[in-house]
């Protein structure tokens, strides 16, 4: 195809996700426009592989414990078949999905969330920051602390990146996290002053403590544990609406609010043709 070396590191990349979902992005500070390829690509291999043995495409019988099966390649001697089943048509994976209130990393959450909180309290904004402190966990430190995101999807992995848009945009809208925020003055002014450590002492694991001292001498703090979106504090009904209206704003407001309504009652459907109809 005629690859310069840029485009050539490039298909090596997406070819490493396309085979695995492999993680290197996030060391490597590069390329993370493959996150978005991750999922969608294995609901994607999903549906393929329902579709072709629908058709009567064979694979091999012994795929998960054979020799050369998925848990021996994937878990190595050690793996235990039962948990293929364990609760199987009782436990769903589904109840435990977490729908993200913020378009970020999820460890940003819990400092985005003390964010708004402080901002909505104390009436200040970015202008007014001297520096910001999170105390958090070890991946927190180590993983998301990127201080100058090279594009927007690092810049939704790093924290010191999320935390600076939060005095700046509203972080709630995916809009919000476009290319104009990766070269916006104020975001990357604030994002430097950001500092990250680690708390042993935290109550839960992406607990964080966020203390921002305004130039004006104040020093506001707040320890946020927990977040809304998980499923401990799942997201109420005029929330969802909220998230799905956010997400669906290219299209008509009236047209998504009929759609939401709908899709809540879904299992009542006889068909889902409207889906597709609606969202081409």
């Amino acid at each position: 195809m005629g690859f310069d070396v840029e485009q050539m590191q490039n298909a090596l990349g997406v070819a490493g996700s396309l085979s695995c979902g492999l993680m290197e992005f996030a060391r490597s500070g590069t390329g993370a426009m493959v996150k978005r390829l991750h999922l969608g690509r294995a609901a994607e291999s999903g549906v393929l592989a329902a579709s072709l043995a629908a058709d009567g495409f064979t694979g091999p019988v012994s795929v998960l414990e054979g020799e050369f099966g998925f848990l021996r390649v994937f878990c190595g001697d050690g793996y235990d078949a039962g948990e293929l089943t364990r609760g199987l048509g009782d436990s769903y994976a589904t109840r435990s999905i977490m729908l993200k209130r913020f378009p970020c990393h999820i460890t940003a959450h819990t400092s985005v969330q003390a964010i708004l909180d402080l901002r909505a309290e104390h009436g200040y904004d970015g202008a007014d920051v001297a520096s910001i402190h999170i105390a958090g966990n070890d991946k927190m430190a180590r993983v998301n602390n990127i201080t100058s995101p090279a594009d927007i999807m690092m810049a939704q992995y790093s924290i010191p990146f999320c935390v600076a848009l939060a005095h700046v945009r509203d972080p709630r809208d995916p809009r919000s996290f476009d290319e104009s925020a990766l070269r916006d003055p104020r975001i990357r002014s604030l994002c430097e002053r950001v500092a990250i450590t680690i708390d042993d002492d935290r109550p839960t694991p992406l607990a964080a403590t966020v203390t921002v001292t305004l130039k004006d001498g104040r020093v506001l703090r707040r320890s946020v544990t927990g977040f809304k979106g998980t499923p401990e504090q799942p997201l109420d009904r005029d929330e969802l609406r909220e998230k799905f209206l956010l997400l669906t704003r290219h299209c008509t407001a009236d047209d998504m609010g009929k759609m939401f309504d709908r899709l809540q009652n879904l299992e009542r459907e006889t068909d889902l043709d409207w889906i597709g109809i609606r969202a081409a």
